[in-house]
């Protein structure tokens, strides 16, 4: 397991002088955003402002823009299927070491809520279905991040398991499923890590606001479990000035409008808060100040930083640690260069990587190496074709491949207030994320302008999202003008951005270059959620006729010795903001898949998405990876795993259904404003375990490249000893799972669940012996009477797994 947390000094003695320095007014300012990334400096005590960043993959910074590129490391669920909390203290590292150079303080992550239903849309930024596990390898990344001397947010607290609704939505969950399953990854995460933030959540939990969570906040977190650190809330999330300062919630983001500030001093002098109150709140701020080493007169908590990571060769083998292999018939894989002349590759994704999340998670990367990259570079020259074979997004994206883009900002007389840098045709600016010399006051328009070199000859469509006026014009000719209303998405962020609109065609040609332009009148009035502009220049390249694309990358299979498909979901599909419909690759990608398998009996499929999608085709290809939102580095991980320079190291961290209707739990859609968790414990493999369904790929499960014997288990209450040998002939490693199955059950509780695990490495004929350490909470259940944890005595058989399903020695313990 991760390194021990960060001790920290008792800075209560400054912490005290400097509360005693403020008025009521100070107090209340430094719990309120004044920006949407930071709280304010205050000078009469030495305190610096305090910035936080999102962070889950990579630190963005307070600017939605390349011009300070981040690391883009593996999505959470890469990094959960690793099943290694040391890797993950790694990346916590070096995301720390991104913060400091960024000048950020505090990460707003990690993201531990669970896989409840696989439609979940943000799931590609949670770890996992279980607790133990996401609560272990968070814990490994707050070490890490905390270790560097940055702060982290454990987020969202709590039962924030989907996005529809989000905002508004009650959950409903019992006190047992609520205190074993939502509530677990935090306390441990408490216990494990000492986290220096928790973030509340949007929802509601059982009828009350998660910002005025008294319960949950001040009973449950800061009491029971003995936390310290501070609790802000979800942008926009705080409703209520006093039922927010009396639910426990420190600081209401983001600024410079809040219901803190004066709104809350007001609150105190009309009697509604007692001062103390703020004061508690102050407090935790002041604490966290401390920590970070913004407050004068004391040391951070981290004074001797971690030596410097490399950020993309971390990110590379985070990614090969993480791919799962689920599929591997005839040792299909890895590919031996010396033996495999020719490889057919294909799918738009092979390409056009999708290598992050959208949302919040999102960074700018100074390089992505895609899969065509990736083994383009590995293999011989002439070795590798590329054809598209199937696209999985039918509608524009934001401009990227081609397009060379800048933003000019105009006041209402048309005078340049100052112009920015574009990554993509996605403008999004976010309270004083503007370019220099523009303030909202005075923008009145920002003309997206640049030139557009396309890939492919043939009719480009243009187009735009977001709402207010437009004026595109492509090659010298308008397209389209007109203005786009406020959708009506229940997520307000959702409902301004909108959806993505083709407004015109241009028929252009390969390598041609052409100027294109999108003038956008900036939208202002109530309905806007927050003080921003977001909009984007959209594009989709020339529409092929599918059946033809697909012909031309079967012939490619045909005529290769191997074929590697690559399949993918979107933007569109797997977001923040919204669930999903169902588990379906987009577009005719699994049409292209059947075809090529069908010419080419050594086809190996890679799957680029971030949560689970339904694979028909499973069982007639010769391998299947699951690469998940890989990275930056995800292609060189690709062509490292595919051709055996490394083994694929991953394990599943949730279940794949065979088809959505074979999974238990799907509902995340609230009825009259909630949403019953009325499938109580059994969620995940649990819930298969109940319902006597057998998915396509079981929890834990994943293949290597070497084989392995178990070759002793030994137990007792508080530990598992497990002797695994490497039977193969290279190089590899395991990942050893302890679930625990209880003989004859007294209560309600689950068939089996996940107890503990460990990741061992072993050369050829080596064995390893490992101590995997069983926490009495393993033993217990929460008693919803005597609102009490109760330990369940009786025989358990221990078993020592390679995956749910794969059960490969057992040993009862009577306790």
């Amino acid at each position: 397991m991760a390194d021990a947390p960060v001790s920290t000094p008792d800075y209560s003695e400054a912490v005290e002088t400097a509360l005693g320095k403020l008025d009521l007014e100070a107090k209340a300012r430094l719990l309120a955003g004044q920006d949407m990334w930071s709280l304010p400096a205050l000078p009469q005590i030495g305190l610096a402002s305090l910035v936080m960043s999102d962070g889950p993959i990579g630190v963005r910074g307070v600017r939605w823009s390349a011009d300070d590129p981040s690391v883009a490391l593996p999505s959470p669920t890469a990094l959960a299927a690793t099943w290694d909390p040391e890797l993950a203290r790694r990346a916590g590292t070096l995301l720390a070491q991104e913060a400091r150079r960024k000048g950020v303080h505090v990460l707003l992550a990690p993201t531990v809520n669970l896989h409840r239903s696989p439609l979940g849309g943000r799931h590609f930024e949670c770890y996992s279905e279980d607790p133990c596990l996401t609560g272990e390898i968070a814990s490994g990344y707050v070490k890490g991040v905390q270790g560097g001397g940055v702060g982290t947010t454990v987020k969202h607290f709590v039962a924030n398991d989907a996005e529809t609704d989000r905002f508004t939505v009650d959950n409903i969950v019992a006190p047992r499923p609520l205190r074993e399953l939502y509530l677990a990854p935090f306390e441990a995460i408490v216990e494990n890590a000492r986290p220096w933030g928790i973030m509340a959540a949007y929802n509601q939990v059982n009828g009350t606001t998660m910002t005025e969570h008294r319960h949950l906040q001040n009973e449950v977190l800061r009491g029971a479990w003995g936390f310290d650190g501070f609790i802000v809330s979800d942008w926009m999330a705080a409703r209520s000035t006093v039922g927010a300062i009396l639910g426990g919630l420190d600081v209401a983001m983001p600024g410079p409008r809040t219901v803190y500030g004066d709104a809350l001093a007001a609150a105190v002098r009309e009697g509604h808060v007692d001062e103390s109150v703020v004061d508690d709140a102050a407090r935790n701020v002041l604490r966290l100040a401390a920590r970070v080493g913004i407050l004068d007169g004391v040391d951070a908590a981290v004074t001797e930083l971690p030596a410097a990571v490399d950020g993309p060769a971390l990110a590379r083998e985070i990614a090969r640690r993480a791919f799962v292999l689920v599929r591997n018939e005839h040792d299909a894989l890895p590919i031996d260069p010396a033996r495999v002349r020719t490889v057919a590759l294909s799918g738009a994704a092979a390409r056009d990587a999708r290598v992050l999340g959208g949302g919040s998670a999102t960074v700018f990367p100074e390089r992505v190496v895609s899969p065509l990259d990736g083994l383009t570079a590995a293999l011989p020259e002439g070795a590798l074709t590329y054809t598209v074979g199937a696209d999985p997004s039918d509608e524009p994206a934001p401009a990227d491949q081609g397009f060379e883009l800048r933003a000019v900002c105009r006041d209402a007389a048309g005078n340049v207030l100052g112009t920015g840098s574009l990554p993509t045709g996605q403008v999004q600016w976010i309270g004083d994320d503007l370019p220099a010399g523009v303030t909202h006051e005075a923008l009145h328009s920002v003309e997206v302008t640049g030139t557009f070199t396309p890939r492919e000859s043939g009719e480009h469509a243009f187009g735009t999202r977001g709402i207010g006026a437009f004026a595109l014009r492509v090659d010298g000719h308008t397209l389209w003008e007109g203005t786009q209303p406020m959708g009506d998405a229940s997520d307000p962020f959702e409902a301004f951005f909108g959806a993505p609109a083709e407004r015109g065609r241009a028929h252009l040609s390969e390598g041609v270059p052409v100027e294109v332009s999108l003038r956008h009148t900036v939208h202002r009035g109530a309905d806007v959620p927050l003080t921003a502009v977001m909009f984007s220049l959209t594009h989709l390249g020339p529409r092929r006729d599918p059946d033809e694309l697909i012909a031309e990358a079967v012939e490619a299979a045909r005529s290769a010795e191997v074929a590697v498909v690559v399949v993918a979901t979107t933007d569109r599909v797997e977001s923040e903001g919204f669930d999903r419909r169902d588990l379906r690759l987009p577009g005719r990608q699994d049409d292209l898949v059947r075809a090529v398998a069908a010419a080419n009996p050594h086809t190996v499929v890679i799957v680029n998405s971030g949560s689970p999608v339904e694979l028909p085709w499973r069982d007639d290809v010769a391998a299947v990876l699951l690469s998940w939102f890989p990275g930056q580095e995800g292609g060189a991980a690709l062509a490292d795993v595919l051709l055996g320079h490394a083994e694929p190291g991953g394990r599943l961290p949730t279940t794949w259904p065979a088809a959505l209707a074979d999974a238990p739990v799907t509902e995340v859609r609230p009825t009259g404003g909630q949403l019953p968790y009325e499938e109580g414990l059994f969620i995940g493999y649990r819930a298969y375990d109940r319902a006597g369904t057998r998915p396509a790929y079981p929890f834990g499960h994943g293949l290597g490249y070497t084989s392995w014997e178990y070759e002793s288990l030994e137990v007792t209450p508080t530990q598992a000893k497990v002797r695994v040998r490497n039977t193969g002939a290279r190089t590899g490693r395991e990942t050893v799972q302890i679930y625990l199955v209880p003989v004859a059950d007294t209560v309600e509780r689950p068939r089996r669940w996940l107890a503990g695990f460990a990741s061992v490495e072993a050369g050829p004929g080596e064995a390893v012996e490992v101590e995997i350490p069983l926490r009495g909470r393993a033993f217990e259940i929460w008693d919803e009477e005597a609102g009490e944890w109760v330990f369940v005595p009786g025989q358990y058989e221990v078993r020592a797994c390679r995956s749910l399903a794969d059960v490969c020695l057992s040993v009862t313990l009577e306790v």
